[in-house]
């Protein structure tokens, strides 16, 4: 769990950057790009290509363009369509959508990994619940699309170093996971991306770089490596504590308006369903770890 928690604080900082520095003023297919390459560059130069398991390395191209391919198309667009607490709010169902997966990948139902996710929805939804206005249905659907697809790269990822956990150091297999991403993302921008809204200042290619490197190189690869150390419940959950990390980030440095009341009952919540999720947990539910 210690590596999803400091990826979960990783990406929490990434949301207050992404709104302070390049929303708005960054072309976003352009933002998705860098990240991708930057990440890519750090991890294909040590990547593996001989003797691997095809299944393997297909279900890592598969799970990097769902979860930084079709994810990130879906989930900046869906800002031409929505207000920003919409976005926020329609994110907090990722938790299901880990959980079914997961259920559906093993054959089996787990009602308690099931209720501690709707649990932990509640809680996403206490902390972000704002009024909703307009035409937000196409909007919705973006982002359930993108909350499923990031939910499938994950599971996905998690089973595929389980199922060969000997094949290789993690680290010498990651670069395929990116190289997937950028199967997606590089056409995206030659097609959609807007030339003239690329980076003007030094702060924007930091926010850029440190966004490629930490939240994205590092940031995914112990996202999956603290995956494999937890059940798909636990996992679960633990992707809805990006909502209460990122409004207490924005406050403490920004000093962004939050209501501190429902950031805390939101917050307690969340945590209250990794006690839920503990009651019904198999003993085999944790997957072998990588090394």
């Amino acid at each position: 769990m210690p590596y999803l928690l400091i990826v979960t604080a990783l990406w929490a900082f990434s949301f207050s950057l992404i709104g302070q520095y390049l929303a708005g003023s960054v072309d976003s297919d352009f933002a998705v790009l860098m990240r991708v390459a930057i990440a890519a560059l750090i991890f294909v130069p040590i990547t593996l290509w001989r003797n691997l398991p095809r299944p393997l390395v297909g279900g890592l191209w598969l799970a990097g363009a769902l979860q930084f391919g079709i994810t990130y198309l879906c989930l900046y667009r869906s800002f031409n369509l929505l207000t920003v607490p919409e976005v926020l709010l329609f994110t907090v169902l990722t938790p299901i959508y880990v959980t079914v997966l997961d259920d559906a990948l093993a054959r089996r139902f787990n009602p308690w990994s099931l209720v501690a996710a709707a649990v932990a929805v509640g809680g996403g939804v206490l902390i972000r619940f704002r009024h909703l206005e307009g035409d937000y249905l196409l909007g919705f659907l973006l982002l359930q699309v993108a909350n499923a697809t990031f939910a499938a790269g994950q599971v996905l990822c998690r089973r595929l170093f389980a199922r060969y956990p000997d094949v290789a150091p993690m680290h010498r297999l990651f670069g395929h996971f990116f190289l997937g991403a950028l199967l997606l993302a590089l056409p995206s921008f030659l097609l959609f991306g807007n030339p003239a809204k690329l980076p003007t200042t030094d702060v924007q290619w930091g926010v850029l770089l440190w966004m490629g490197v930490f939240a994205t190189a590092l940031g995914m690869y112990w996202w999956v490596k603290g995956s494999l150390f937890v059940d798909a419940g636990t996992l679960a959950i633990i992707n809805e504590l990006h909502v209460p990390a990122g409004l207490l980030v924005n406050v403490l440095i920004w000093n962004r308006d939050a209501d501190l009341v429902r950031l805390s009952l939101g917050g307690a919540v969340i945590f209250a369903s990794l006690w839920i999720n503990r009651l019904g947990r198999p003993k085999a539910g944790v997957l072998a770890g990588a090394s």
